[in-house]
């Protein structure tokens, strides 16, 4: 069984990565502005797998079930 509050003190807390969710969560808002109502289902990926890179070529949008696989 998992222990959600370890993980989260341990991994999510940390600085670095509260930055990091940040920049997901902004990549998310940009391919929504860009595009809309396309992204409804999908997921946002970095094509190089650095989350701070936010440029558009570096973005794409992926199935949900291929990107986390892919990333797993």
């Amino acid at each position: 069984m998992r222990d959600y509050r370890s993980e989260y003190k341990n991994y999510h807390s940390k600085p670095e990565q509260k930055k990091n969710r940040a920049s997901r969560n902004l990549a998310r808002r940009m391919m929504k502005k860009k595009l809309g109502t396309k992204l409804n289902g999908k997921d946002v990926d970095h094509k190089d797998g650095n989350p701070k890179n936010n440029s558009m070529a570096n973005l794409r949008v992926r199935s949900k079930s291929f990107n986390r696989s892919r990333n797993a």
